[in-house]
């Protein structure tokens, strides 16, 4: 009935509760990459006049239905200035990853991306990292364990040069691949909370900890 981003925590979509992270660290520039029923994203934020008190600075860009991550990204080039770095992160995933810590890493470094590591039971793409530098990228190995994906990146405008395909690329195949066999891929160590929403068992303990007011995510 709704897009994954919109299923509720408590009383509001974990996508408000994502947005509200960056906000937290004075991120308030906002692009929705939306396409799977954009419409109940684009009709709960316009009618909510306390909504876009809060996020005046939301755009919500329609990415394609089928559209995978890599089309989506590369569908929001035009938003970018040539050389700007930017957050980008998933629409299911909460964390009390400090982004301005982050977003210091991925500059001082210098290379054209940096995803965030993260050590959660292994279901996501497996990063193998040495001194910082990741080494190899895996996509959901099914028996590994280690540092994996967890989905809040920082990526400079080159990066849309490494996603070919605007609508069957995903992301997380050859173009982070290709960052990491470039040494163009780093990685910063999340070592705190961190929690992807896929499952109804997701978000009954995400739920959970909302309630009873625990959400380690909240800033």
């Amino acid at each position: 009935d709704i897009p994954k981003p919109m299923v509720k925590i408590g009383k509001e979509p974990i996508l408000t509760h994502i947005m509200r992270i960056f906000s937290s660290f004075g991120c308030d520039n906002f692009i929705i990459a939306a396409g799977y029923k954009q419409e109940v994203i684009l009709d709960y934020y316009k009618d909510s006049i306390r909504l876009q008190k809060e996020f005046p600075n939301l755009q919500i860009v329609d990415t394609g239905k089928d559209t995978m991550t890599g089309g989506r990204i590369l569908r929001l080039k035009p938003y970018f200035t040539e050389n700007e770095n930017f957050f980008m992160t998933y629409g299911d995933g909460l964390c009390d990853l400090d982004l301005s810590k982050l977003k210091k890493f991925h500059i001082n470094h210098g290379k054209l991306a940096t995803v965030t590591a993260v050590h959660p039971p292994v279901k996501f793409g497996e990063l193998e990292i040495v001194k910082d530098k990741v080494k190899k990228f895996e996509e959901k190995p099914q028996a590994k364990a280690g540092w994996i994906n967890g989905g809040f990146f920082v990526l400079n405008y080159k990066v849309f040069d490494y996603i070919k395909d605007d609508s069957t690329t995903m992301f997380e195949r050859q173009p982070m691949s290709k960052l990491a066999n470039e040494g163009k891929l780093m990685a910063f160590k999340h070592n705190g909370f961190w929690k992807c929403m896929d499952t109804l068992r997701d978000k009954i303990i995400l739920d959970k900890m909302w309630n009873e007011k625990k959400a380690l995510w909240k800033k």
